[in-house]
């Protein structure tokens, strides 16, 4: 746009769009097409809301009424809200209680003021959801020509700088968490958890129960939105579950959009329904997401810029591959191990978890040294998730965990993590402290020397 000319109604509506949801005075409503994003991507992060009442459905229709092309003037956006003013209104009965209900009946009182819109008036079913438009070939993988340089996260960096230091996060089996700093913790965490949450990205993964009346739980469901970054990438949402692993994102694109930089973010199938890989190369990312048996694996090279470019810092320790998981959430690998040789010896379950015919400790062990001859933190993750839930596909799981770290993790030296090095890492930064501590002390107790001396 050309300084000191007067934008059009397109664009005022199109910047409107891009800011969000953020400011609520007339005129500065965000487009139907963002609001329902905004409403799908927090029943994504939210799932137990969709089975708790309909409103996704009211959600959906509102969406698949904007979607293509903005309503014609205020008077068929109005038509359309009044509508799906409607829909919320026959889920109060079971939607009552639900955070996605008050957060659509508050939205949709607020564009209604914004656009004038009167609460009588003509409500028309919603127009049929156009087909998404014909995805463009491809590029090939090291293709990114005519991309401007800030969407490419090594080119943009300062001249002679340093290289980027990345990092890994992997999620896997039942399930265990190697985070950003390689701790390896194996944890509880039932339900919906977020792993990462920054300035550009947040992924979220459901984990639901093995068994009836087990402890152990695995991946089901995983969600990622790529939030807008300058003119690279538009906002895009990936949503993968049990049995069905897409090969693009939620809108049917493989991109990034229509923007300039599109192709630096992308979506690569390479083994349909078992492995994804999404490049995000505007921030230096990939992510690999795999289902093995019936549960999903995740993994994800990322520079160590942007693991810290945090939006909500009083909020951090909420997100698991950055500070682990809750320690009220952690299992005690050790305990475990022993529980099970004792149990084993005794010949009863342990408690909480049926009996598992066909693995005794030492054919897990056996089985897993199929696939994982070093007995390093992936091997004993194996066997616990043999003796936990009997499923032979976590063999694999782990194993792909593995051989997701060799490709992501930019240390050699790290890609296998050993029991003795996680104890001996926390002696290490408890000894530093102590001796961090001593030397304080003494410097204290020096000044405090020559304090005296000076008053003598």
């Amino acid at each position: 746009m050309v300084r000191g000319s007067m934008p059009s109604q397109r664009e005022r509506r199109g910047a409107l769009s891009r800011a969000g949801w953020m400011v609520m005075g007339k005129g500065a409503g965000p487009s139907a097409l963002e609001v329902g994003k905004i409403l799908a991507v927090f029943l994504y992060l939210f799932p137990a809301v969709s089975l708790q009442c309909k409103i996704l459905k009211c959600n959906s229709e509102f969406w698949a009424a904007t979607t293509g092309s903005e309503p014609e003037g205020d008077v068929e956006f109005c038509t359309a809200l009044r509508a799906y003013s409607s829909c919320v209104r026959r889920t109060a009965r079971t939607c009552r209680g639900d955070l996605a209900f008050h957060l659509a009946q508050h939205g949709i009182e607020d564009l209604m003021s914004q656009h004038n819109c009167s609460k009588e008036g003509p409500t028309t079913p919603p127009r049929a959801r156009r087909p998404p438009s014909p995805v463009p070939p491809q590029l090939p993988e090291e293709t990114t020509q005519g991309s401007p340089e800030v969407c490419h996260y090594e080119r943009s960096l300062p001249r002679h700088s340093a290289p980027p230091n990345y990092t890994h996060c992997g999620f896997f089996g039942d399930p265990h968490l190697r985070t950003f700093t390689d701790d390896f913790q194996t944890c509880k965490v039932v339900g919906a958890w977020p792993l990462i949450h920054n300035k550009y990205l947040s992924v979220q993964v459901t984990n639901t129960p093995v068994i009836p009346g087990s402890s152990a739980t695995a991946t089901s469901k995983l969600t990622i939105i790529f939030k807008n970054y300058q003119e690279c990438v538009d906002q895009k949402m990936y949503h993968a579950e049990t049995d069905e692993l897409p090969a693009a994102f939620a809108d049917g694109s493989k991109n990034g959009g229509e923007r300039h930089g599109a192709n630096t973010l992308r979506i690569i199938e390479k083994v349909p329904g078992q492995h994804v890989e999404i490049q995000a190369r505007y921030i230096g990312t990939t992510i690999v997401v795999r289902q093995v048996g019936r549960y999903l694996t995740f993994a994800v090279r990322m520079p160590e810029e942007v693991v810290n470019s945090m939006e909500d810092q009083d909020n951090q320790d909420l997100y698991l591959c950055l500070h682990g998981c809750p320690n009220n959430q952690r299992i005690d690998f050790r305990t475990f191990r022993a529980h099970a040789v004792e149990s084993q010896a005794q010949g009863r379950a342990r408690p909480g978890s049926p009996q598992q015919p066909g693995f005794t400790y030492q054919t897990a062990v056996a089985k897993c040294k199929e696939r994982l001859p070093v007995e390093d933190m992936y091997f004993h993750s194996c066997v616990f998730d043999l003796l936990s839930s009997g499923d032979i596909n976590f063999t694999l799981a782990a194993f792909y965990a593995l051989e997701d770290v060799k490709v992501l993790h930019s240390n050699k030296d790290k890609h296998h993590i050993f029991e003795r090095d996680m104890h001996l890492g926390n002696a290490g930064r408890k000894g530093s402290y102590s001796v961090l501590v001593l030397l304080l002390n003494l410097l204290a107790l020096v000044l405090w020397t020559e304090g005296c001396s000076t008053h003598l």
